[in-house]
């Protein structure tokens, strides 16, 4: 019979594991292929290193069973809590799989246009580095708006920890002040798109304060049987 420490921890892995590959695939990877403006070196980057541009696409995957094992796993730790909120949790959650699975569509556009097949012949390379470009901008903008779910799920989840008894009410708080930053930054993207970038950053120690503090915890702690 798994503990409740031992579903905690497991929680814990599973929001590291996730939080790991997530990170690889919206900072990392498009750090190295993206060339701001510039269409014909980001599909001349994309060309030179094939194999890396899959484990990009490879890391959405990673990230959408991340979500789903941790989904699953956060119901067992805290449907004991509340049982209603921890449905909101897990429907938070996995509302973003579809998200990144679009993402992935989007990365594929690029090795379609440039796989050389006779149909595309009709399009001028440039124009077809420019479509290629077109889509992975389309993704750039999207994490934006996906961004709003990075605190809307963390609301319920805050809650229910503040509520456990079983994890320190502290941390309930400071993953609620993650949730609060999120949504800040993600209401800035669709209102005030030129500042999004300052606050998204400016709120960055509320994002690591919240997340990374429940992970260790998690991780090292898990939670009280009793």
């Amino acid at each position: 019979m798994t503990t409740r420490r031992q579903t905690a921890r497991l929680a814990g892995a599973l929001y590291l594991a996730m939080g790991v590959a997530s990170g690889l695939a919206l900072s990392y990877f498009p750090a190295r292929f993206l060339v701001a403006g510039d269409a014909a070196a980001t599909a001349a980057r994309i060309a030179a290193a094939p194999m890396l541009y899959r484990l990009w696409m490879v890391s959405d995957l990673a990230t959408e069973v991340g979500y789903v094992y941790l989904a699953i796993t956060l119901y067992a730790l805290f449907r004991d809590v509340d049982r209603n909120q921890a449905r909101v949790l897990i429907a938070m959650i996995l509302v973003q799989v579809p998200m990144w699975s679009i993402f992935t569509v989007l990365k594929l556009v690029p090795r379609v246009l440039s796989n050389g097949s006779g149909y595309l012949s009709v399009i001028d390379k440039p124009q077809l580095d420019a479509l290629a470009m077109a889509s992975l901008v389309l993704l750039d903008r999207s994490v934006g708006a996906l961004s709003a779910y990075w605190g809307l799920w963390l609301v319920p989840f805050g809650l229910l920890v503040y509520r456990s008894g079983f994890i320190p009410r502290l941390l309930g708080v400071v993953v609620l002040a993650a949730a609060g930053a999120y949504l800040l930054s993600a209401a800035t993207y669709f209102f005030f798109p030129a500042y999004y970038a300052t606050v998204f950053w400016a709120a960055a120690p509320f994002y690591g304060l919240g997340e990374l503090g429940i992970i260790g915890w998690l991780l090292i702690k898990g939670a009280r049987e009793s």
